[in-house]
C-alpha cells in the first residue's frame, strides 16, 4: 500500500526535527559535547541521547511494549531519575555512538507511524505521543542553541538558514514605541481541548476577570535598558526586590551577563563574537530580577500572564471598550506563523529590530508577541484551577511554585511549538535563556 500524504508529512516532520538537532552539534567534538559542569546547561552528549531515549520510551516502549534498545538507557537518560549534577559523571557513549542510537530509534518510529497510518490505525494516543516527542525535541534544540551561547561556542551553521538569513530586510516601521490601552473584561485563559496539542499546564481554559491596563507595544530595547544601567540601576538597592538584591550581590552583577563597556560603547557577546550593542534590538539574556528592577526604575511593571495572553489573543469590540469572545491562536489570527509575522525557527539567526514585522501585530497593536525574544511575566508558574497532570507527569508539576512564567517564544523557537497560550517557565535567576520582557503602565 502506498503511503498517504499525511503519513509522509508526519515522517518528514520527525526527520526534519532530528536533522535540526544533529545540525546543532555537527561541528562539536566529544570534549565539547561534554563541556564544563554548570547548573544551567546539560552536557550536550547527554542531551542528544536523552532526546532519543525520550522518543523511544514513549513511542516504542510505552505505546508498543518493545524492549529497550539500550540496556543502560534508563540509568543514563531518564531525566526524572538521573540527577542533573551527576550527568557529567555518567559512562556516556561517544558522540558517534549516540548519533547511531538516535538514528536507530528514529528509523523504528518513522516505520511504525508509516505502517499505522497506512493501515488507518493511527489513534488519538498515537497522535498525542507523536506530538509530545516532537515538541520535546524542539525544546531541547532551543536549549542546545542557548548552551552554545553560554559556552561561547560559534553560532550553529544551518545551510538552509544562512542562505536566506537577512537577505530580505524585514519591514521596520517608524511607529512610536509607546503603550496601547487594553480593555478589561472576562477573559478565557488557557487552551481549549481539541484545538491543537497542548501541554498539561495550559489546560484547562478558565475565565478570569482582567482590569483595563496599558502595555508597551514592543519589548524593552537595548537602548532603554542601557539607560537603566547608566543611571546606576544595578547599584540602587531600592529598585530591587529582596531576593533580587541578594542575587545581584552574590553574582556581582553590574549589567546584563554578556555586556561589556569598552571605548565608551556597550558591546555584547553573541556566541563566540563580540558585537556593538544594537539600540533597537530587544534586550536579551535578562533574568526576572533584572526585569523587575528595570520596571521599578521606569515606574512600570511586568504584565501578569493573563494580561499578556489577553493582549496577544483577544479582539476588541468596534468601539474598543470591551473584548469579544473570539480568541486568536496567534497575535495576528489563527493562521500558522509566517516569516513576515514572527521571527522563529532560527530564520534570522538572532533577534530583529523590535519595530520589525508589523504584519504580526496583535489586534491591539502589540508587536512580536510571538518570536524574537521570550518575555518574562509577573506571574509565578502555578497550575490552572482544573490542572490534571498529563502522561509525562514530570513536565510541569515538579516546577510549580518557584518558577516564573515566560510567554511568546524567541528566534530559536520552533513555529510548530509556539502559540498564544504556551507557557514557558524558568527560575527567576536564569539569564542564559533568550529572554527579555515588555512592561505595563502602573
Amino acid at each position: 500500500m502506498n503511503s498517504s500524504p499525511l503519513a509522509i508529512l508526519r515522517r518528514k516532520l520527525l526527520q526534519e526535527v532530528r536533522a535540526r538537532t544533529l545540525a546543532l552539534i555537527a561541528d562539536l567534538d566529544d570534549d565539547q559535547m561534554i563541556g564544563p559542569r554548570l547548573n544551567i546547561v546539560n552536557p550536550l552528549r547527554w542531551e542528544i541521547g536523552h532526546v532519543a531515549w525520550f522518543q523511544e520510551y514513549w513511542i516504542l516502549r510505552q505505546m508498543q511494549g518493545r524492549a529497550p534498545r539500550l540496556v543502560s538507557g534508563d540509568s543514563l537518560y531518564d531525566s526524572a531519575r538521573v540527577a542533573h549534577e551527576t550527568r557529567w559523571d555518567l559512562p556516556l557513549p561517544s558522540k558517534t555512538e549516540t548519533m547511531k542510537y538516535m538514528q536507530g530509534v528514529l528509523g523504528q518510529v518513522v516505520d511504525l507511524y508509516g505502517q499505522k497510518e497506512n493501515a488507518g490505525e493511527l489513534s488519538d494516543d498515537d497522535a498525542y505521543f507523536l506530538s509530545l516527542v516532537l515538541l520535546h525535541e524542539d525544546m531541547h534544540a532551543e536549549a542546545i542553541t542557548y548552551t552554545r551561547q553560554t559556552l561561547a561556542f560559534s553560532a550553529p551553521q544551518f545551510d538552509s538558514v544562512h542562505e536566506n538569513a537577512r537577505i530580505h530586510s524585514p519591514e521596520v516601521t517608524d511607529d512610536p514605541l509607546g503603550d496601547v490601552e487594553i480593555p478589561g473584561g472576562l477573559f478565557l485563559v488557557g487552551s481549549i481541548p481539541g484545538k491543537r496539542f497542548a501541554f498539561d499546564n495550559e489546560m484547562a481554559a478558565h475565565e478570569v476577570q482582567v482590569q483595563p491596563f496599558k502595555i508597551s507595544r514592543t519589548a524593552v530595547t537595548n537602548a532603554q535598558y542601557a539607560a537603566f544601567v547608566g543611571d546606576g540601576g544595578y547599584e540602587r538597592q531600592e529598585l530591587w526586590s529582596d531576593a533580587g538584591w541578594r542575587w545581584r550581590e552574590r553574582i556581582g552583577a553590574e549589567h546584563p551577563v554578556y555586556w561589556q563597556y569598552t571605548d565608551g560603547k556597550w558591546w555584547r557577546r553573541n556566541f563566540d563574537e563580540t558585537v556593538q550593542l544594537e539600540d533597537h534590538l530587544p534586550v536579551l539574556h535578562i533574568n526576572w530580577y533584572e526585569a523587575d528592577a528595570f520596571c521599578q526604575w521606569a515606574g512600570r511593571r511586568l504584565p501578569t500572564e493573563a494580561e499578556w495572553e489577553l493582549a496577544a489573543s483577544a479582539e476588541p469590540t468596534t468601539d474598543g471598550r470591551e473584548i469579544m469572545t473570539h480568541k486568536r491562536q496567534f497575535p495576528w489570527g489563527d493562521e500558522a506563523p509566517t516569516p513576515d509575522r514572527a521571527n522563529l525557527d532560527w530564520r534570522n539567526m538572532g533577534c530583529l529590530d523590535v519595530r520589525a514585522l508589523p504584519a504580526g501585530d496583535s489586534a491591539f497593536g502589540c508587536r512580536q508577541m510571538i518570536g524574537n525574544v521570550w518575555e518574562w511575566t509577573a506571574s509565578d508558574f502555578k497550575p490552572y484551577p482544573a490542572f490534571v497532570a498529563g502522561a509525562y507527569k514530570e513536565y510541569s508539576a515538579p516546577w510549580f511554585g518557584d518558577h516564573k512564567v515566560l510567554r511568546g517564544g524567541c528566534w530559536a523557537t520552533r513555529s510548530h511549538l509556539i502559540h498564544n497560550t504556551y507557557r514557558n517557565f524558568y527560575t527567576p535567576e536564569r539569564r542564559d535563556v533568550w529572554a527579555g520582557f515588555r512592561t505595563c503602565g502602573v
